[in-house]
Protein backbone atom coordinates (compact mmCIF):
# COMPACT_ATOMS: atom_id res chain seq x y z
CA UNK A 1 0.00 0.00 0.00
CA UNK A 2 1.18 3.30 -0.96
CA UNK A 3 -0.19 5.08 2.24
CA UNK A 4 -1.61 4.77 5.93
CA UNK A 5 -4.64 7.20 7.25
CA UNK A 6 -1.84 8.25 9.81
CA UNK A 7 0.45 9.10 6.96
CA UNK A 8 -1.30 10.96 4.57
CA UNK A 9 0.17 11.17 0.93
CA UNK A 10 2.05 14.04 -0.18
CA UNK A 11 2.91 15.87 -3.63
CA UNK A 12 6.35 16.10 -2.61
CA UNK A 13 6.64 12.05 -1.48
CA UNK A 14 5.34 11.07 -4.64
CA UNK A 15 7.75 13.56 -6.08
CA UNK A 16 10.80 13.56 -4.13
CA UNK A 17 11.69 10.17 -4.59
CA UNK A 18 12.34 10.55 -8.58
CA UNK A 19 14.26 13.29 -8.10
CA UNK A 20 16.73 11.72 -5.74
CA UNK A 21 17.34 8.97 -7.78
CA UNK A 22 17.85 10.94 -10.73
CA UNK A 23 20.09 13.94 -8.97
CA UNK A 24 23.21 13.54 -11.07
CA UNK A 25 20.75 13.87 -14.15
CA UNK A 26 19.71 16.90 -13.11
CA UNK A 27 22.37 18.43 -12.28
CA UNK A 28 24.04 18.53 -15.54
CA UNK A 29 21.11 19.56 -16.89
CA UNK A 30 20.89 22.59 -14.80
CA UNK A 31 24.66 23.30 -15.68
CA UNK A 32 24.37 23.52 -19.20
CA UNK A 33 21.07 25.69 -18.41
CA UNK A 34 23.55 28.07 -16.63
CA UNK A 35 25.74 27.71 -19.07
CA UNK A 36 23.37 28.82 -22.17
CA UNK A 37 22.40 31.87 -19.10
CA UNK A 38 25.67 32.92 -18.94
CA UNK A 39 26.42 33.24 -22.64
CA UNK A 40 23.17 34.59 -22.93
CA UNK A 41 24.50 37.12 -20.26
CA UNK A 42 27.78 37.94 -21.87
CA UNK A 43 26.90 38.84 -25.15
CA UNK A 44 25.42 42.18 -24.28
CA UNK A 45 28.92 42.72 -22.50
CA UNK A 46 30.51 42.04 -25.96
CA UNK A 47 27.91 44.18 -27.89
CA UNK A 48 29.07 47.15 -25.57
CA UNK A 49 32.46 46.74 -26.24
CA UNK A 50 31.78 46.85 -29.72
CA UNK A 51 29.29 50.12 -29.73
CA UNK A 52 31.52 52.13 -27.54
CA UNK A 53 34.86 51.35 -29.79
CA UNK A 54 32.85 52.34 -32.49
CA UNK A 55 31.14 55.23 -30.31
CA UNK A 56 35.19 56.32 -29.68
CA UNK A 57 36.46 55.44 -33.00
CA UNK A 58 38.95 53.18 -31.49
CA UNK A 59 37.88 50.03 -32.61
CA UNK A 60 39.45 48.26 -35.55
CA UNK A 61 37.96 46.06 -38.38
CA UNK A 62 39.99 43.43 -36.88
CA UNK A 63 38.88 44.11 -33.22
CA UNK A 64 35.38 43.87 -34.74
CA UNK A 65 35.81 40.72 -36.30
CA UNK A 66 37.10 39.62 -32.95
CA UNK A 67 34.19 40.34 -31.15
CA UNK A 68 32.10 39.12 -33.54
CA UNK A 69 34.02 35.56 -33.68
CA UNK A 70 33.24 35.67 -29.90
CA UNK A 71 29.63 36.14 -30.24
CA UNK A 72 29.74 33.46 -33.03
CA UNK A 73 31.45 31.04 -30.61
CA UNK A 74 28.86 31.95 -27.71
CA UNK A 75 26.50 31.65 -29.28
CA UNK A 76 27.53 27.80 -30.95
CA UNK A 77 28.32 27.20 -27.75
CA UNK A 78 24.37 27.90 -26.48
CA UNK A 79 23.45 25.78 -29.20
CA UNK A 80 25.60 22.62 -27.92
CA UNK A 81 24.32 23.33 -24.59
CA UNK A 82 20.74 24.23 -25.14
CA UNK A 83 20.97 20.42 -26.77
CA UNK A 84 22.20 18.99 -23.82
CA UNK A 85 19.76 20.48 -21.24
CA UNK A 86 16.50 19.62 -23.39
CA UNK A 87 18.00 16.32 -23.70
CA UNK A 88 19.03 15.83 -19.73
CA UNK A 89 15.98 17.76 -18.25
CA UNK A 90 13.18 17.23 -20.61
CA UNK A 91 14.09 13.23 -20.71
CA UNK A 92 14.18 13.85 -16.71
CA UNK A 93 10.30 14.73 -17.10
CA UNK A 94 9.94 11.53 -19.33
CA UNK A 95 11.31 9.24 -17.26
CA UNK A 96 9.48 11.37 -14.18
CA UNK A 97 6.09 10.32 -15.75
CA UNK A 98 6.93 6.84 -16.87
CA UNK A 99 7.71 6.21 -12.92
CA UNK A 100 4.69 7.33 -11.29
CA UNK A 101 2.43 5.95 -14.17
CA UNK A 102 4.14 2.92 -13.10
CA UNK A 103 3.63 3.44 -9.65
CA UNK A 104 -0.14 4.46 -10.04
CA UNK A 105 -0.62 1.10 -12.02
CA UNK A 106 1.19 -1.26 -9.49
CA UNK A 107 -1.02 0.70 -6.73
CA UNK A 108 -4.52 0.31 -8.64
CA UNK A 109 -3.36 -3.18 -8.90
CA UNK A 110 -3.56 -3.48 -4.98
CA UNK A 111 -7.43 -2.26 -4.85
CA UNK A 112 -10.02 -4.60 -4.68
CA UNK A 113 -13.27 -4.63 -6.35
CA UNK A 114 -15.18 -2.13 -3.86
CA UNK A 115 -13.13 0.42 -5.34
CA UNK A 116 -13.75 0.17 -9.29
CA UNK A 117 -17.38 -0.23 -8.19
CA UNK A 118 -16.78 3.40 -7.28
CA UNK A 119 -14.34 4.68 -10.20
CA UNK A 120 -15.19 4.48 -13.74
CA UNK A 121 -12.55 3.32 -15.99
CA UNK A 122 -12.54 6.61 -18.33
CA UNK A 123 -11.18 8.69 -14.78
CA UNK A 124 -8.89 6.25 -14.61
CA UNK A 125 -7.58 6.99 -17.18
CA UNK A 126 -7.88 10.65 -17.56
CA UNK A 127 -5.54 9.95 -14.80
CA UNK A 128 -2.64 8.06 -16.33
CA UNK A 129 -3.26 10.05 -19.66
CA UNK A 130 -4.26 14.03 -19.27
CA UNK A 131 -3.05 14.44 -15.50
CA UNK A 132 0.36 12.54 -16.30
CA UNK A 133 1.17 15.04 -19.07
CA UNK A 134 0.14 18.15 -17.11
CA UNK A 135 2.85 16.47 -14.19
CA UNK A 136 5.09 15.63 -17.16
CA UNK A 137 5.04 19.85 -18.44
CA UNK A 138 5.74 21.50 -15.11
CA UNK A 139 8.36 19.27 -13.98
CA UNK A 140 9.90 19.41 -17.46
CA UNK A 141 9.07 22.49 -19.24
CA UNK A 142 7.70 24.23 -16.59
CA UNK A 143 11.15 23.94 -14.14
CA UNK A 144 13.11 24.65 -16.98
CA UNK A 145 11.58 28.27 -17.49
CA UNK A 146 11.22 28.98 -14.03
CA UNK A 147 14.82 28.38 -13.25
CA UNK A 148 16.23 30.07 -16.31
CA UNK A 149 13.82 33.01 -15.76
CA UNK A 150 14.97 33.39 -12.47
CA UNK A 151 18.69 33.16 -13.58
CA UNK A 152 18.36 35.77 -16.46
CA UNK A 153 15.86 38.01 -14.22
CA UNK A 154 18.79 38.05 -11.34
CA UNK A 155 21.88 37.57 -13.15
CA UNK A 156 20.20 40.75 -15.84
CA UNK A 157 18.96 42.93 -13.16
CA UNK A 158 22.44 42.93 -11.92
CA UNK A 159 23.55 44.13 -14.59
CA UNK A 160 21.66 46.72 -15.09
CA UNK A 161 22.09 47.84 -11.79
CA UNK A 162 25.79 47.84 -12.64
CA UNK A 163 25.16 50.04 -15.48
CA UNK A 164 22.30 52.62 -14.24
CA UNK A 165 20.43 51.79 -11.10
CA UNK A 166 17.84 55.00 -11.44
CA UNK A 167 16.73 53.67 -15.53
CA UNK A 168 16.93 49.86 -13.03
CA UNK A 169 14.17 51.31 -10.77
CA UNK A 170 12.32 52.83 -13.96
CA UNK A 171 12.14 49.70 -15.66
CA UNK A 172 10.97 47.32 -13.43
CA UNK A 173 8.45 50.12 -11.77
CA UNK A 174 5.56 48.07 -13.63
CA UNK A 175 6.44 45.07 -12.27
CA UNK A 176 4.42 45.36 -9.19
CA UNK A 177 1.18 45.00 -11.72
CA UNK A 178 2.31 41.84 -13.28
CA UNK A 179 2.61 40.36 -9.85
CA UNK A 180 -0.82 41.41 -8.90
CA UNK A 181 -2.55 40.20 -11.99
CA UNK A 182 -0.67 36.88 -11.95
CA UNK A 183 -1.89 36.19 -8.47
CA UNK A 184 -5.60 37.13 -9.09
CA UNK A 185 -6.07 35.14 -12.40
CA UNK A 186 -3.79 31.75 -10.93
CA UNK A 187 -6.50 30.94 -8.73
CA UNK A 188 -8.84 30.84 -11.10
CA UNK A 189 -6.98 28.96 -13.64
CA UNK A 190 -7.27 26.33 -11.04
CA UNK A 191 -10.42 25.96 -10.13
CA UNK A 192 -11.08 26.10 -14.39
CA UNK A 193 -8.64 23.42 -14.99
CA UNK A 194 -9.94 21.26 -12.15
CA UNK A 195 -13.35 21.22 -13.98
CA UNK A 196 -11.58 20.51 -17.62
CA UNK A 197 -10.30 17.50 -16.00
CA UNK A 198 -13.15 15.85 -14.63
CA UNK A 199 -15.10 16.76 -17.97
CA UNK A 200 -12.10 14.72 -19.98
CA UNK A 201 -12.72 12.18 -17.60
CA UNK A 202 -16.59 12.05 -18.62
CA UNK A 203 -15.36 12.55 -21.80
CA UNK A 204 -13.44 9.47 -21.58
CA UNK A 205 -15.45 6.95 -20.31
CA UNK A 206 -18.34 7.68 -22.49
CA UNK A 207 -15.95 7.01 -25.67
CA UNK A 208 -15.06 3.72 -23.67
CA UNK A 209 -18.12 2.40 -22.79
CA UNK A 210 -19.48 3.42 -26.19
CA UNK A 211 -16.69 1.13 -28.49
CA UNK A 212 -17.17 -1.30 -25.91
CA UNK A 213 -20.72 -1.85 -26.53
CA UNK A 214 -20.58 -1.13 -30.41
CA UNK A 215 -22.44 -4.25 -31.49
CA UNK A 216 -24.94 -3.17 -28.51
CA UNK A 217 -25.80 0.09 -30.06
CA UNK A 218 -26.18 -1.08 -33.17
CA UNK A 219 -28.72 -3.35 -32.68
CA UNK A 220 -30.61 -0.91 -30.94
CA UNK A 221 -29.98 1.77 -33.71
CA UNK A 222 -28.78 4.54 -31.13
CA UNK A 223 -25.45 5.61 -33.10
CA UNK A 224 -26.84 8.78 -33.61
CA UNK A 225 -28.48 9.49 -29.80
CA UNK A 226 -24.49 7.99 -28.64
CA UNK A 227 -23.67 10.89 -31.55
CA UNK A 228 -25.25 13.52 -29.85
CA UNK A 229 -24.75 13.04 -26.20
CA UNK A 230 -21.00 12.60 -27.29
CA UNK A 231 -20.96 15.71 -29.43
CA UNK A 232 -22.88 17.35 -25.96
CA UNK A 233 -19.92 15.77 -24.17
CA UNK A 234 -17.32 17.03 -26.36
CA UNK A 235 -18.76 21.10 -26.56
CA UNK A 236 -18.98 21.31 -22.59
CA UNK A 237 -14.91 19.74 -22.11
CA UNK A 238 -13.95 22.80 -25.37
CA UNK A 239 -16.13 25.23 -23.05
CA UNK A 240 -14.22 24.18 -20.26
CA UNK A 241 -10.99 24.44 -22.34
CA UNK A 242 -11.60 28.23 -23.45
CA UNK A 243 -12.31 29.15 -19.88
CA UNK A 244 -8.89 27.75 -19.30
CA UNK A 245 -7.59 29.68 -22.54
CA UNK A 246 -9.49 32.58 -21.55
CA UNK A 247 -7.08 33.00 -18.35
CA UNK A 248 -4.19 32.08 -20.07
CA UNK A 249 -4.52 34.29 -23.28
CA UNK A 250 -4.64 37.18 -20.30
CA UNK A 251 -1.46 35.75 -18.24
CA UNK A 252 0.71 36.48 -21.78
CA UNK A 253 -0.49 40.00 -22.89
CA UNK A 254 -0.11 41.04 -19.14
CA UNK A 255 3.36 39.84 -18.77
CA UNK A 256 3.84 41.33 -22.49
CA UNK A 257 2.38 44.64 -21.41
CA UNK A 258 4.40 45.26 -18.06
CA UNK A 259 7.55 44.51 -20.66
CA UNK A 260 7.05 46.83 -22.98
CA UNK A 261 5.83 49.82 -20.23
CA UNK A 262 9.68 49.46 -19.01
CA UNK A 263 10.89 49.38 -22.44
CA UNK A 264 9.00 52.67 -22.87
CA UNK A 265 10.29 54.28 -19.93
CA UNK A 266 13.66 53.36 -20.51
CA UNK A 267 13.38 54.49 -24.15
CA UNK A 268 12.56 57.86 -22.73
CA UNK A 269 15.02 58.36 -19.74
CA UNK A 270 17.51 56.37 -21.04
CA UNK A 271 18.53 58.09 -24.31
CA UNK A 272 18.10 61.53 -22.33
CA UNK A 273 20.92 59.68 -20.33
CA UNK A 274 22.95 58.96 -23.42
CA UNK A 275 22.35 62.23 -25.03
CA UNK A 276 23.54 63.97 -21.81
CA UNK A 277 26.77 61.58 -22.21
CA UNK A 278 25.69 60.17 -18.24
CA UNK A 279 26.13 56.76 -19.37
CA UNK A 280 27.70 55.38 -22.61
CA UNK A 281 26.36 54.85 -25.82
CA UNK A 282 27.48 50.90 -25.58
CA UNK A 283 25.82 51.07 -21.92
CA UNK A 284 22.57 52.20 -23.27
CA UNK A 285 22.82 49.31 -26.27
CA UNK A 286 23.72 46.67 -23.48
CA UNK A 287 20.64 48.11 -20.77
CA UNK A 288 18.29 47.32 -23.67
CA UNK A 289 19.22 44.47 -24.79
CA UNK A 290 19.53 43.39 -20.97
CA UNK A 291 15.59 44.31 -20.52
CA UNK A 292 14.62 42.81 -23.57
CA UNK A 293 15.73 39.49 -22.06
CA UNK A 294 13.64 40.47 -19.11
CA UNK A 295 10.76 40.40 -21.04
CA UNK A 296 11.28 36.51 -21.60
CA UNK A 297 11.04 36.05 -17.41
CA UNK A 298 7.79 38.46 -17.21
CA UNK A 299 6.30 36.66 -19.63
CA UNK A 300 7.50 33.45 -18.49
CA UNK A 301 5.35 34.04 -15.28
CA UNK A 302 2.06 33.48 -16.72
CA UNK A 303 3.17 30.32 -18.38
CA UNK A 304 5.28 29.22 -15.22
CA UNK A 305 1.89 29.65 -13.30
CA UNK A 306 -0.09 27.97 -15.87
CA UNK A 307 2.18 25.12 -16.26
CA UNK A 308 2.28 24.83 -12.22
CA UNK A 309 -1.36 24.94 -12.15
CA UNK A 310 -2.36 22.61 -14.23
CA UNK A 311 0.74 20.50 -12.86
CA UNK A 312 -0.23 21.10 -9.28
CA UNK A 313 -3.89 20.24 -10.15
CA UNK A 314 -3.01 17.20 -11.98
CA UNK A 315 -0.79 15.99 -9.47
CA UNK A 316 -3.25 16.46 -6.59
CA UNK A 317 -5.92 14.21 -8.40
CA UNK A 318 -3.07 11.41 -8.87
CA UNK A 319 -2.20 11.67 -5.48
CA UNK A 320 -6.11 11.72 -4.61
CA UNK A 321 -5.76 8.18 -6.38
CA UNK A 322 -2.61 6.52 -4.63
CA UNK A 323 -4.36 7.66 -1.26
CA UNK A 324 -6.93 5.21 -1.75
CA UNK A 325 -6.28 2.18 0.00
CA UNK A 326 -7.90 -1.33 -0.44
CA UNK A 327 -11.44 -2.16 1.78
CA UNK A 328 -9.92 -5.71 2.79
CA UNK A 329 -7.77 -5.44 5.69
CA UNK A 330 -4.35 -6.67 5.59
CA UNK A 331 -3.47 -8.83 8.30
CA UNK A 332 -1.96 -7.74 11.99
CA UNK A 333 1.01 -9.40 11.42
CA UNK A 334 2.92 -8.88 8.01
CA UNK A 335 2.38 -12.85 6.91
CA UNK A 336 -0.33 -13.38 8.56
CA UNK A 337 -1.69 -16.71 9.28
CA UNK A 338 -1.07 -20.19 6.53
CA UNK A 339 -3.52 -21.72 5.13
CA UNK A 340 -1.14 -24.45 4.83
CA UNK A 341 0.07 -26.82 1.20
CA UNK A 342 -2.54 -29.11 1.72
CA UNK A 343 -5.01 -29.28 -1.29
CA UNK A 344 -7.99 -30.13 1.08
CA UNK A 345 -10.12 -26.69 1.24
CA UNK A 346 -13.09 -25.95 3.41
CA UNK A 347 -14.69 -22.97 3.89
CA UNK A 348 -17.27 -22.24 6.66
CA UNK A 349 -19.71 -19.37 6.90
CA UNK A 350 -20.90 -18.46 10.09
CA UNK A 351 -23.63 -16.32 10.55
CA UNK A 352 -22.23 -14.55 7.20
CA UNK A 353 -23.93 -11.77 6.86
CA UNK A 354 -22.97 -8.66 4.12
CA UNK A 355 -24.00 -5.50 2.40
CA UNK A 356 -22.31 -3.63 -0.22
CA UNK A 357 -20.85 0.00 0.79
CA UNK A 358 -23.83 2.46 -0.17
CA UNK A 359 -27.10 -0.46 -0.66
CA UNK A 360 -29.57 -0.02 1.78
CA UNK A 361 -30.43 -3.37 2.66
CA UNK A 362 -28.06 -6.78 3.52
CA UNK A 363 -27.43 -8.86 0.25
CA UNK A 364 -26.80 -12.16 2.29
CA UNK A 365 -28.07 -12.70 5.90
CA UNK A 366 -27.11 -15.29 8.73
CA UNK A 367 -25.61 -17.38 6.03
CA UNK A 368 -24.27 -20.92 7.64
CA UNK A 369 -23.00 -23.06 5.56
CA UNK A 370 -19.87 -25.67 5.37
CA UNK A 371 -18.43 -25.89 1.73
CA UNK A 372 -15.89 -28.84 1.95
CA UNK A 373 -14.10 -31.07 -0.67
CA UNK A 374 -16.67 -31.91 -3.14
CA UNK A 375 -19.62 -30.09 -5.14
CA UNK A 376 -21.63 -27.80 -3.18
CA UNK A 377 -24.73 -26.63 -5.87
CA UNK A 378 -26.36 -23.49 -5.31
CA UNK A 379 -29.82 -22.48 -6.84
CA UNK A 380 -31.63 -19.17 -6.16
CA UNK A 381 -34.05 -16.76 -7.84
CA UNK A 382 -32.52 -13.56 -9.32
CA UNK A 383 -30.51 -11.31 -6.84
CA UNK A 384 -31.27 -13.91 -4.04
CA UNK A 385 -27.37 -13.65 -3.27
CA UNK A 386 -25.72 -16.39 -5.00
CA UNK A 387 -22.69 -13.88 -7.15
CA UNK A 388 -22.30 -12.03 -3.40
CA UNK A 389 -21.08 -15.59 -2.07
CA UNK A 390 -18.92 -15.88 -4.50
CA UNK A 391 -17.19 -12.61 -4.54
CA UNK A 392 -16.74 -13.33 -0.87
CA UNK A 393 -15.56 -16.18 -0.69
CA UNK A 394 -13.15 -15.28 -3.55
CA UNK A 395 -12.05 -12.45 -1.18
CA UNK A 396 -13.50 -9.37 -3.63
CA UNK A 397 -15.13 -7.49 -0.30
CA UNK A 398 -14.36 -6.97 3.09
CA UNK A 399 -16.11 -8.83 5.65
CA UNK A 400 -16.44 -8.52 9.93
CA UNK A 401 -14.72 -10.69 11.80
CA UNK A 402 -15.87 -14.28 12.63
CA UNK A 403 -18.42 -14.82 9.97
CA UNK A 404 -16.08 -16.87 7.34
CA UNK A 405 -13.65 -19.26 8.20
CA UNK A 406 -10.92 -21.15 5.51
CA UNK A 407 -9.44 -24.40 7.34
CA UNK A 408 -11.08 -23.18 10.69
CA UNK A 409 -8.72 -19.51 10.73
CA UNK A 410 -10.56 -17.02 10.07
CA UNK A 411 -9.95 -15.35 6.69
CA UNK A 412 -9.41 -11.69 8.33
CA UNK A 413 -6.39 -13.82 9.54
CA UNK A 414 -4.44 -14.60 6.62
CA UNK A 415 -3.83 -11.91 3.57
CA UNK A 416 -6.35 -11.87 1.02
CA UNK A 417 -3.78 -12.85 -2.11
CA UNK A 418 -3.22 -16.25 0.36
CA UNK A 419 -7.02 -17.16 -0.16
CA UNK A 420 -7.22 -16.25 -3.77
CA UNK A 421 -3.95 -18.42 -5.04
CA UNK A 422 -6.34 -21.30 -3.59
CA UNK A 423 -9.33 -20.34 -6.18
CA UNK A 424 -9.78 -20.45 -9.75
CA UNK A 425 -12.93 -18.16 -10.60
CA UNK A 426 -14.98 -18.50 -13.40
CA UNK A 427 -18.40 -15.66 -13.27
CA UNK A 428 -21.03 -15.14 -15.05
CA UNK A 429 -19.88 -12.22 -17.39
CA UNK A 430 -16.77 -13.97 -18.54
CA UNK A 431 -13.98 -11.46 -19.39
CA UNK A 432 -11.41 -11.95 -21.86
CA UNK A 433 -8.52 -9.62 -22.50
CA UNK A 434 -7.93 -8.74 -26.31
CA UNK A 435 -4.91 -11.23 -26.93
CA UNK A 436 -4.18 -14.77 -27.93
CA UNK A 437 -6.37 -17.78 -27.17
CA UNK A 438 -3.29 -19.49 -25.48
CA UNK A 439 -2.48 -16.17 -23.28
CA UNK A 440 -6.10 -16.11 -22.29
CA UNK A 441 -6.18 -20.13 -20.87
CA UNK A 442 -2.54 -19.55 -19.25
CA UNK A 443 -3.43 -16.62 -17.34
CA UNK A 444 -3.71 -18.36 -14.51
CA UNK A 445 -0.94 -20.60 -15.05
CA UNK A 446 1.79 -18.67 -17.52
CA UNK A 447 3.87 -21.97 -17.41
CA UNK A 448 1.17 -24.57 -18.18
CA UNK A 449 2.32 -26.51 -21.72
CA UNK A 450 0.17 -27.06 -24.76
CA UNK A 451 -0.77 -30.20 -23.78
CA UNK A 452 -2.31 -29.05 -20.78
CA UNK A 453 -3.49 -26.41 -22.09
CA UNK A 454 -5.58 -28.40 -25.02
CA UNK A 455 -6.59 -30.82 -22.16
CA UNK A 456 -8.46 -28.12 -20.48
CA UNK A 457 -9.34 -26.98 -23.29
CA UNK A 458 -11.26 -30.33 -24.47
CA UNK A 459 -12.93 -31.04 -21.14
CA UNK A 460 -14.26 -27.35 -21.72
CA UNK A 461 -15.61 -28.42 -25.01
CA UNK A 462 -13.73 -25.83 -26.72
CA UNK A 463 -10.60 -27.24 -28.30
CA UNK A 464 -11.98 -28.36 -31.76
CA UNK A 465 -13.93 -24.28 -32.26
CA UNK A 466 -10.63 -23.19 -31.78
CA UNK A 467 -9.11 -25.36 -34.05
CA UNK A 468 -11.27 -23.35 -36.24
CA UNK A 469 -9.39 -20.61 -36.04
CA UNK A 470 -6.75 -19.60 -38.80
CA UNK A 471 -4.01 -19.26 -36.27
CA UNK A 472 -5.74 -21.73 -33.80
CA UNK A 473 -4.20 -20.97 -30.25
CA UNK A 474 -2.20 -18.31 -31.31
CA UNK A 475 -5.60 -16.79 -32.73
CA UNK A 476 -5.76 -12.78 -31.63
CA UNK A 477 -9.61 -12.14 -30.09
CA UNK A 478 -10.97 -8.76 -30.05
CA UNK A 479 -11.59 -6.43 -27.06
CA UNK A 480 -13.21 -8.61 -24.54
CA UNK A 481 -13.60 -12.10 -26.89
CA UNK A 482 -16.10 -9.81 -28.83
CA UNK A 483 -15.26 -11.82 -32.05
CA UNK A 484 -16.44 -14.76 -29.97
CA UNK A 485 -20.27 -15.97 -29.21
CA UNK A 486 -21.24 -16.06 -25.70
CA UNK A 487 -20.78 -19.73 -24.67
CA UNK A 488 -17.64 -19.57 -26.48
CA UNK A 489 -16.44 -16.97 -24.34
CA UNK A 490 -17.95 -18.94 -21.29
CA UNK A 491 -16.23 -22.31 -22.13
CA UNK A 492 -12.60 -20.32 -22.47
CA UNK A 493 -12.89 -18.74 -18.86
CA UNK A 494 -13.66 -22.54 -17.62
CA UNK A 495 -10.50 -23.64 -20.27
CA UNK A 496 -8.62 -20.92 -17.70
CA UNK A 497 -9.95 -22.08 -14.62
CA UNK A 498 -9.29 -25.83 -15.31
CA UNK A 499 -5.51 -24.97 -16.18
CA UNK A 500 -4.99 -23.42 -13.32
CA UNK A 501 -5.64 -26.40 -10.79
CA UNK A 502 -6.28 -24.76 -7.81
CA UNK A 503 -7.83 -26.38 -5.03
CA UNK A 504 -11.25 -24.43 -4.86
CA UNK A 505 -13.24 -23.69 -8.15
CA UNK A 506 -15.98 -21.22 -8.30
CA UNK A 507 -18.17 -21.62 -11.21
CA UNK A 508 -21.26 -19.03 -10.96
CA UNK A 509 -23.78 -19.94 -13.59
CA UNK A 510 -20.90 -19.49 -16.16
CA UNK A 511 -22.29 -22.07 -18.68
CA UNK A 512 -25.64 -20.32 -19.22
CA UNK A 513 -24.71 -19.48 -22.92
CA UNK A 514 -23.93 -22.75 -23.56
CA UNK A 515 -26.23 -25.27 -25.46
CA UNK A 516 -27.51 -28.74 -23.78
CA UNK A 517 -25.60 -30.92 -25.48
CA UNK A 518 -22.17 -29.28 -25.07
CA UNK A 519 -23.47 -28.91 -21.97
CA UNK A 520 -23.60 -32.40 -21.21
CA UNK A 521 -20.73 -33.27 -22.69
CA UNK A 522 -18.68 -30.69 -20.47
CA UNK A 523 -20.38 -31.91 -17.08
CA UNK A 524 -19.12 -35.75 -17.80
CA UNK A 525 -15.39 -34.36 -18.91
CA UNK A 526 -15.60 -32.57 -15.62
CA UNK A 527 -16.66 -35.29 -13.68
CA UNK A 528 -13.13 -36.88 -13.20
CA UNK A 529 -11.53 -33.39 -12.66
CA UNK A 530 -13.42 -31.88 -9.97
CA UNK A 531 -12.63 -35.02 -7.87
CA UNK A 532 -10.80 -33.80 -4.62
CA UNK A 533 -11.30 -30.58 -5.21
CA UNK A 534 -13.63 -28.03 -3.61
CA UNK A 535 -16.11 -26.59 -5.65
CA UNK A 536 -19.22 -24.20 -5.25
CA UNK A 537 -21.48 -24.82 -8.70
CA UNK A 538 -24.07 -21.82 -9.00
CA UNK A 539 -26.37 -22.75 -11.93
CA UNK A 540 -30.22 -22.44 -12.82
CA UNK A 541 -30.00 -26.11 -14.72
CA UNK A 542 -30.58 -28.63 -12.39
CA UNK A 543 -28.32 -30.62 -14.71
CA UNK A 544 -25.26 -29.12 -14.21
CA UNK A 545 -25.69 -30.07 -10.44
CA UNK A 546 -25.68 -33.75 -11.22
CA UNK A 547 -22.36 -34.41 -9.29
CA UNK A 548 -23.57 -32.32 -6.24
CA UNK A 549 -23.27 -33.68 -2.88
CA UNK A 550 -25.64 -31.19 -1.11
CA UNK A 551 -27.84 -28.64 -2.57
CA UNK A 552 -28.27 -24.88 -1.36
CA UNK A 553 -31.30 -22.77 -2.11
CA UNK A 554 -30.87 -19.26 -1.58
CA UNK A 555 -33.72 -16.25 -1.50
CA UNK A 556 -33.86 -13.40 -0.26
CA UNK A 557 -30.30 -13.36 0.80
CA UNK A 558 -30.77 -16.45 3.33
CA UNK A 559 -30.57 -19.99 2.52
CA UNK A 560 -33.89 -21.67 2.53
CA UNK A 561 -33.67 -24.69 1.80
CA UNK A 562 -30.46 -27.33 1.88
CA UNK A 563 -29.97 -31.04 1.08
CA UNK A 564 -30.14 -33.90 -1.24
CA UNK A 565 -32.36 -33.17 -4.62
CA UNK A 566 -35.43 -35.25 -3.08
CA UNK A 567 -35.13 -33.77 0.24
CA UNK A 568 -35.74 -30.42 -1.78
CA UNK A 569 -38.22 -31.71 -4.01
CA UNK A 570 -40.07 -32.91 -0.92
CA UNK A 571 -39.29 -29.43 1.20
CA UNK A 572 -38.70 -26.77 -1.02
CA UNK A 573 -41.55 -25.43 -3.33
CA UNK A 574 -39.32 -22.84 -5.27
CA UNK A 575 -36.67 -25.90 -5.61
CA UNK A 576 -40.01 -27.86 -7.22
CA UNK A 577 -41.02 -25.30 -9.38
CA UNK A 578 -37.77 -25.36 -11.20
CA UNK A 579 -37.91 -29.29 -11.14
CA UNK A 580 -41.01 -29.36 -12.80
CA UNK A 581 -40.27 -26.43 -15.40
CA UNK A 582 -36.99 -28.64 -16.66
CA UNK A 583 -39.23 -31.54 -16.66
CA UNK A 584 -38.07 -33.44 -14.00
CA UNK A 585 -40.29 -35.25 -12.47
CA UNK A 586 -39.69 -38.46 -12.00
CA UNK A 587 -38.52 -40.57 -9.64
CA UNK A 588 -35.33 -41.94 -11.79
CA UNK A 589 -34.67 -38.10 -13.01
CA UNK A 590 -34.55 -37.05 -9.18
CA UNK A 591 -32.44 -39.78 -8.34
CA UNK A 592 -30.01 -39.26 -11.15
CA UNK A 593 -29.60 -35.61 -10.08
CA UNK A 594 -29.23 -36.70 -6.38
CA UNK A 595 -26.71 -39.05 -7.24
Amino acid sequence: MDSNPGSPLTPAAVLLPVYRRHLPRLLLGFGALLGVDFFQLIIPRLIKRGVDGLAAGTVTQTGLLRIGTMILAAALLMTILRFFWRFLIIGFSRILERDIRDRLFSHLLTLDRAFFDHHTTGDIMAHAANDLGAVQMACGMGMVAAVDAMVIAVAGLGFMLYISPSLTMLAVLPMPLLALSTRRLAGRLHRRFNRVQEQFSLLTEFARASITGIRLLKVYTMEKVQQRRFDRLGREYIRGNLRVAAIQGMLFPVAALVGNLGMLLVLYYGGRLAIEARITLGDFAAFMTYLTMLVWPMMAVGWVTNLAQRGMTSLGRIVALLQASPSLRQPRSRAGESIGVSREITFSCRGLSFAYDGDQGEVLRDIDLEIGPGVVGVVGPPGSGKSTLCHLLARLYPIPDAMLFINGIDVNTIAPERVREKIAYVEQESFLFSDTIAANIRLGNPGAGFREMEKAARIAAIHDEIMGFTDGYEAIIGERGVNLSGGQRQRLALARALLADRPVLLIDDALSAVDMATEKQIITALAGHLRDKTVLLVSHRLSMLHDAHCIVVLDDGKIVGQGSHQQLFRENSYYRNIVENQGQTGDADMETVGN
